[in-house]
């Protein structure tokens, strides 16, 4: 398993009538490969998890996994409303070729640390599949702070990551002050990863990249290797868009661009609506902006590949 690079959390790829599109789902997994990412993340929060059933994740995870062959791992996204379901997902995931596992609060229900650790450390001993945690306190209300982490860290080995969703790049700094290298730890928030990897984060779970893939792996690359200049005129061209996945409507936003930009289809699940009024103005606005700006920056027309 592979926690460093650009790791796509894929969207769903749905048909008008709201059925998974496989096909299409296999079609933009193998674009996400060869335009440069290192791993696959299948039903996270953008993937629509929380709309999708049991048997429709395992079989994201099958067509994922023979879209990847060996080029690069499959991660899925365990979240569930009981530890039960979530520790059934982990084993199946294992079974259905799954090389990693992003490991949730339950839905709904947040409490304290004593429930929560009990809650993770089943899910981490269902398999021996490396797990990475999800931290996302906005999204989740659970928050894992960096001494729980730690101590996470110290009695989980298949603990092996952190998706650090907290909004404070700060976090990112104090998990590594307690756990050196032992974790692996990536950005999970589209607008802080050149803040992220500045402070030591090596991954980025990302967002925008199921449209502007090519874009995304660039400013990863320029930023891990220090090319300021390259990542700041990168940065400064994004930021308008990476911003639409850290907002309640991020998987209307992401997929809508996705369709305009020829990769995709907008369609969601209810409880989701599409897009309109002030929302549809705002994408709309931001896309425009960044084809109008896409030449002078990367040299030449962005073009869909999917």
């Amino acid at each position: 398993m592979n926690w460093t690079g650009v790791l796509p959390a894929l969207t769903t790829n749905l048909r008008p009538r709201g059925a998974i599109d496989h096909a299409a789902f296999a079609r933009h997994g193998r674009w996400m490969i060869e335009s440069g990412c290192t791993g696959l993340v299948v039903g996270g929060s953008l993937g629509e998890a929380a709309t999708l059933s049991f048997e429709e994740k395992l079989a994201l995870v099958r067509t994922a996994v023979r879209a990847a062959g060996d080029r690069v791992p499959v991660v899925l996204g365990v979240a569930a409303l009981s530890t039960a379901e979530a520790v059934a997902l982990a084993r199946g995931a294992a079974k259905a070729g799954a090389a990693g596992l992003m490991v949730l609060p339950p839905y709904v229900y947040s409490t304290d640390w004593r429930e929560m650790k009990a809650h993770l450390a089943a899910v981490f001993r269902a398999t021996k599949l490396p797990c990475l945690l999800y931290n996302n306190p906005p999204a989740y209300k659970t928050d894992y702070v960096p001494a729980q982490i730690a101590e996470l860290a110290a009695e989980f080995s298949t603990l092996r990551a952190v998706k650090e969703s907290s909004g404070d790049t700060r976090r990112v700094t104090a998990i590594r002050h307690l756990v050196g290298d032992r974790l692996a730890l990536l950005v999970g928030m589209d607008d802080a990863i050149v803040e992220g990897l500045a402070a030591g984060a090596r991954g980025w779970i990302a967002g925008l990249v199921n449209a502007f893939p090519v874009e995304s792996v660039a400013l990863f690359n320029a930023a891990i290797v220090g090319d300021t200049a390259r990542a700041d005129a990168i940065y400064r061209w994004f930021l308008p868009l990476l911003r639409l996945d850290t907002v309640p409507k991020f998987v209307q936003h992401i997929k809508w661009i996705q369709q305009e930009m020829g990769c995709g289809t907008a369609t969601i699940r209810a409880p989701r609506l599409p897009l309109d009024g002030a929302d549809l103005a705002l994408v709309r606005a931001t896309l425009r902006q960044a084809r109008a700006g896409h030449r002078a920056v990367f040299g030449t027309v962005r073009r869909a590949g999917s």
